[in-house]
C-alpha cells in the first residue's frame, strides 16, 4: 500500500517507538509518588517538557502533556475564557477549523457566548483587516489554527498575533498540522495558547501538548487536580511523552531539508498528473501553502469514489480530515472556500510524509489514471 495520508497519521519512527520502549521499562513509575522511582519518572518528563518548550520557543512553564490535539483545544479553550470570562463574552473563529475547536465553539454558542465566525478568501485565507473590524470591547479570545489540515492553508499567524497583542486579546493556535513542519516561535508571533499533537509527526497515538503562556491566567475544569499543575486530570504518560518529545526533536532537527524534499515530490505529482486525460483542480495558494498537504478535485467524480477506487489500487488517500469520516455533508472549509456542494464534494486529499518516495508518486499517478479512465469508460467515454 502507497500512503499518502500522513495528514492524518503517522507511522511511528522507531527511534521513537525505542524510546517507548525503554521509557516504559526503565521509567514506569507514577512522576507524583515521592519515592525514587517516581522521581526518576518525574525527572524524564520535567526533562521531555523542557525539550519541548525549546523547540517552539516557549518557557517550559507553560508546557502540559494531553492525550492528543483535540484535548488540547478543548481543555486550552475552554480554562482560557473561564479564567477571562470577566471581561466579556465575545469570541471569535473561522468555519475552517479542526471539528474540535469548531464543535467547541457551537457549545460556547448554546451556552451564552458570541461568536463570530471569519469569513475566509478563495483560498482559505484570514484577513487581518476584517479580524480587526470583528474585535470589540467584550472580546476576550481568538482561536486561528495555524495551517489548515485539509487544503494546506498557512494563516498569517505573526500579524494576527501581532494585532491581539496591541488590542489585549487572548490568541488560541491549533499548530497541529504545523508542527514539525513550519518554525514555530510562540514569543514572537504572541500566541499565547498552542496546541501540538504527537501522532501526526511519527510519535505515538494518544499523547498532545499545550503551551499557554505562564504570564496568562487560566482556570481548571476538574477542581482539586493535581497532575499537570490541575490542568489536566489522570496519572500521567510518561513513555509516551518520551517518545513524542523524540519524534519532535527529530522531525524539527531536520524540517528545512525535508520540507524541500517534499515539495520536490508535490511538483513531480502536479507535472505528472498533468499528462492524464482529466483536469485535477488544485486547491491550494501561490505562496501560503503547506507543501505536506495536496487538495485536489476531479470535476465530476465524488471524492469518496476516487479514496476507494485508490485504495482499490493500492494508495491510501483520503477525502479530507479523519475526524470528519461519516459525516457526509460537504467540507465546511471548501465552503467557505466559495466552493458549491457538488465542489467540496469532488475534494481529495494527499499529504506526503518522511517515507514517501518518487517511485510512490509514480505508482499514485498510474492508479489515478486507471480509475478516471474506468470512471469514465462507465459514463460512456464523457471526459
Amino acid at each position: 500500500m502507497i500512503y499518502l495520508d500522513y495528514a492524518a497519521t503517522t507511522p511511528i519512527s522507531r527511534e521513537a517507538l525505542g524510546v517507548y520502549s525503554q521509557a516504559a521499562s526503565d521509567f514506569f513509575g507514577n512522576p507524583s509518588s515521592l519515592h525514587d522511582t517516581g522521581s526518576k519518572a518525574s525527572q524524564l518528563l520535567e526533562t521531555s517538557r523542557e525539550q519541548l518548550a525549546q523547540l517552539i520557543h516557549g518557557d517550559k512553564e507553560g508546557v502540559y502533556f494531553t492525550s492528543g490535539g483535540s484535548e488540547s483545544n478543548i481543555l486550552a479553550l475552554q480554562s482560557l475564557i473561564d479564567a477571562h470570562q470577566d471581561k466579556g463574552n465575545h469570541l471569535i473563529t473561522t468555519y475552517c477549523e479542526h471539528s474540535s475547536v469548531y464543535h467547541f465553539f457551537q457549545k460556547m454558542e448554546k451556552q451564552g457566548y458570541e461568536v463570530t465566525y471569519l469569513p475566509v478568501d478563495h483560498y482559505g485565507l484570514v484577513d487581518i483587516h476584517t479580524l480587526e473590524s470583528a474585535i470589540r470591547d467584550t472580546t476576550v479570545l481568538v482561536s486561528i489554527q495555524f495551517v489548515n489540515g485539509e487544503v494546506g492553508i498557512m494563516q498569517p499567524i505573526d500579524q494576527i498575533g501581532k494585532l491581539l497583542k496591541q488590542k489585549n486579546i487572548l490568541f488560541h493556535c491549533d499548530a497541529v498540522q504545523a508542527f514539525g513542519k513550519i518554525p514555530i516561535h510562540v514569543t514572537q508571533a504572541h500566541i499565547d495558547s498552542l496546541s501540538v499533537s504527537s501522532h501526526k509527526i511519527y510519535g505515538p497515538k494518544g499523547v498532545g501538548a499545550v503551551y499557554i503562556n505562564p504570564k496568562k491566567k487560566w482556570k481548571a475544569q476538574i477542581p482539586k487536580t493535581t497532575h499537570e499543575k490541575g490542568f489536566r486530570p489522570g496519572t500521567i504518560n510518561v513513555p509516551g511523552i518520551a517518545a513524542f518529545v523524540t519524534a519532535a526533536k527529530s522531525v524539527c532537527d531536520r524540517m528545512e531539508d525535508e520540507t524541500e524534499r517534499i515539495r520536490s515530490l508535490r511538483k513531480s505529482f502536479l507535472d505528472q498528473i498533468k499528462t492524464l486525460p482529466i483536469k485535477f483542480v488544485v486547491e491550494e495558494h501561490p505562496s501560503q501553502t503547506l507543501p505536506h498537504v495536496l487538495g485536489l478535485r476531479i470535476p465530476g467524480i465524488e471524492g469518496q469514489y476516487t479514496m476507494l477506487e485508490c485504495n482499490r489500487y493500492g494508495v491510501a488517500i483520503s477525502t479530507g480530515s479523519a475526524c470528519q469520516v461519516g459525516n457526509q455533508e460537504p467540507l465546511r472549509t471548501l465552503k467557505e472556500m466559495g466552493r458549491t456542494d457538488i465542489e467540496a464534494k469532488n475534494f481529495i486529499r494527499l499529504s506526503f510524509g518522511k517515507n514517501t518516495e518518487h517511485t510512490d508518486i509514480q505508482q499514485a499517478v498510474q492508479a489515478f489514471q486507471k480509475l478516471t479512465e474506468n470512471f469514465f469508460s462507465k459514463q460512456g467515454g464523457t471526459k
